[in-house]
């Protein structure tokens, strides 16, 4: 069997295995809903079946038949997270039906987005190999435990041909500008998919993840709609209602970790505690330093535990006392995994994940390269209510310091974006946030007295006086 979309990754296998002589049956599944369009993974793959001339099974099924599946699926995968079930129930209905019809083996093209820069996050040409190492580094957890757990439940072996060790070796090694050209994503495999002889409309067809192709996920989101739920995940959590892995989250104060935290928590992760790191060097490389001292007072709102360690700040020298902090949280609260809240800094994700290899962590990154403006609106329509605490760009002047952002205010800033260019969500140092309330918090942080202090294009928010209040 061959797990198919119609996209160049499952055609290309299929391409080749038919010229191969090879009897296998391509299967698609899919999400029929006269309230939803019709899926175009479906469609494509039928169109492509039929041009190459491939036996295609489809699996299709109502939208109403998923809680059956999400009762079978979400205990198996041990996870409610949002797209480990779409893309869950996607080779599940497939191995399902390859089951039956006696399939013992079916491949999989998963691996070709991570080697060749199919994701739209992976946008930056000269990080693609970056992106494409973190990722492979975190594919046992996103989804390769998902995918054999579904196959083996269905007696069949899965099989992923773009995951042969010399092949990634390989593929690791070809410059990112041959991955990303043209605005066409993985643009070597189509060439390649072109040079065996697949038609040009099929090898440079673009498509969506499985799981928004097929129409999955549009019907998880009408599920949740329909029995009053406003987020996904949460619909998802009363099937699977056990806590995931122990996580402790680098948390600094600012927005990203609190958020990046408040998504791992709502996929049914167990948050054991927060490790911070309070650095004398104002300036350092890897860590936050304004409000630092201000994590002790949000461990209490959060109800959560706090290992604050010192570090001079050194450059390199401070990843051995972020080791080490990291190094007592394993042992204080068995964690087993670290969650960072980086967006864009391939020099802070690259060493927290060697970090986290030599202690044999896993890594959660939920917000690497988030779009800025839709990241920020996202943050507040979730309901995590932050201060900029510092500013140091041109275009944010003391006005902006010690302001609750709003939605008009992202208005604003990409309005200031525009003339400056500067990073919306403050990933580049333009600003440095304080989070005084997230809907994680069983108390709120509430300021009594704080002083403005603005130099040029430099100023921070002196907070003198600050207090913990129900909410």
């Amino acid at each position: 069997g061959l797990l198919f979309s119609g996209g160049v990754d499952s055609t290309l296998l299929a391409f080749l295995m038919k010229k191969k002589g090879l009897d296998f049956t391509c299967y698609t599944s899919a999400i029929i809903d006269s309230e939803l369009s019709e899926p175009q993974d479906l469609v494509k793959a039928k169109e492509v079946a039929e041009t190459l001339g491939l036996d295609l099974k489809i699996v299709s099924k109502k939208t109403e038949e998923l809680k059956d599946y999400f009762l079978k699926v979400i205990p198996l995968i041990e996870s409610n997270n949002v797209v480990k079930t779409g893309v869950g129930l996607t080779v599940f209905l497939a191995a399902e039906q390859a089951s039956k019809d006696g399939c013992k083996v079916i491949f999989s093209g998963l691996g070709s987005d991570e080697l060749f820069g199919g994701y739209s996050r992976m946008h930056v040409i000269d990080s693609v190999n970056n992106d494409a190492l973190s990722m492979l580094r975190k594919m046992y957890e996103n989804d390769l435990y998902r995918d054999d757990v579904i196959t083996m439940h269905n007696r069949i072996e899965l099989r992923l041909p773009f995951l042969d060790k010399s092949f990634v070796d390989f593929a690791l090694k070809i410059p990112g500008k041959f991955k990303i050209m043209d605005s066409s994503k993985k643009f070597i495999l189509r060439k390649v998919a072109l040079s065996v002889g697949m038609p040009e409309e099929i090898a440079f067809r673009q498509k969506k993840a499985a799981q928004y192709g097929n129409n999955i996920d549009k019907a998880i989101a009408k599920l949740s709609k329909q029995q009053g739920f406003d987020n996904k995940a949460l619909f998802l959590k009363q099937f699977y209602k056990e806590e995931n892995v122990r996580l402790g989250v680098l948390f600094s104060s600012g927005k990203d970790s609190c958020y990046a935290m408040q998504i791992m928590k709502n996929q049914n992760y167990d948050v054991a505690c927060l490790i911070s790191m309070k650095s004398k060097n104002k300036d350092s490389f890897m860590f936050h330093t304004p409000n630092i001292d201000l994590v002790s007072m949000q461990s209490k709102a959060l109800g959560i535990p706090l290992l604050l360690h010192e570090t001079k700040g050194e450059e390199e020298k401070e990843l051995l006392d972020l080791k080490n902090a990291i190094q007592k949280a394993k042992d204080e609260y068995g964690i087993q995994g670290i969650v960072s809240g980086a967006l864009y800094s391939n020099y802070q994700r690259n060493r927290i994940e060697e970090i986290a290899d030599s202690l044999g962590l896993k890594v959660f990154s939920p917000l690497w390269h988030k779009y800025q403006k839709d990241y920020m609106i996202e943050l507040i329509t979730n309901g995590v209510e932050f201060i900029i605490a510092s500013v140091s760009a041109q275009g944010l002047d003391e006005s902006w310091l010690g302001r609750q952002l709003t939605l008009q205010d992202v208005e604003e800033l990409e309005r200031l974006n525009k003339k400056t260019a500067f990073n919306i969500s403050f990933e580049g140092g333009e600003a440095e946030t304080l989070v005084l309330n997230s809907p994680m918090f069983k108390k709120k942080l509430v300021i009594l007295d704080s002083e403005k202090h603005f130099k040029g294009n430099n100023g921070f928010l002196e907070i003198k006086k600050i207090e913990l209040r129900k909410k």
